[in-house]
């Protein structure tokens, strides 16, 4: 009986897994560093679109080199896996869901710039009006497919895997 208290008391506390969350915004923050030196303001949609100048892409040397290029794709799946499985704070099995949750959401978007007539077509014309989603279409029209991208996302989905196996606290809710 006091272990049906103790895994009651533990399952309906809502707790956050702050340093994963953490992670997840610092390697968001160095995300946002690759756009703002290494890339040319006018092909960044938040830098484009928000009317500051702010980008030091003339300014300073590049300064990511040539990893810079995939760094994208490696720190948006790993920093959204950290960030959903910190704030939703479970166990192990709830960190595989999430990480393939957002493997299949990366490899999909990475994907869908090479085969993108599909996702061009089912895109709904209203998303044209909506800050955010206005860019959509164009992303899988323009943007650029590549494979170094589909690995970068695989590595990043199982880093993220292997930090939150590492920052996963004890006594956490099943998912």
């Amino acid at each position: 009986m006091g272990n049906e208290l103790d895994h009651n008391q533990v399952t309906s506390k809502s707790t956050i897994n702050l340093r994963q969350v953490i992670i997840g915004i610092a390697a968001l923050i160095v995300g946002a560093l690759v756009y703002l030196v290494d890339r040319p303001p006018d092909q960044t949609y938040f830098l484009y679109f928000s009317g500051l100048d702010i980008s030091f892409y003339n300014s300073l040397p590049k300064f990511f080199g040539s990893i810079g290029n995939s760094l994208p794709a490696f720190i948006h799946v790993f920093a959204f896996i950290l960030i959903t499985a910190g704030l939703i704070s479970c166990k192990k099995k709830g960190y595989r869901i999430i990480c393939l949750s957002w493997l299949i959401v990366d490899l999909a978007f990475e994907l869908g710039q090479k085969y993108n007539s599909l996702p061009a077509k089912v895109i709904p014309n209203w998303f044209d009006g909506i800050f955010f989603l206005e860019n959509t279409r164009n992303y899988f029209l323009h943007g650029t497919f590549d494979p170094v991208d589909l690995v970068a996302i695989i590595l990043g989905t199982a880093t993220a895997y292997l930090i939150l196996s590492n920052t996963m606290e004890r006594r956490l809710r099943s998912c």
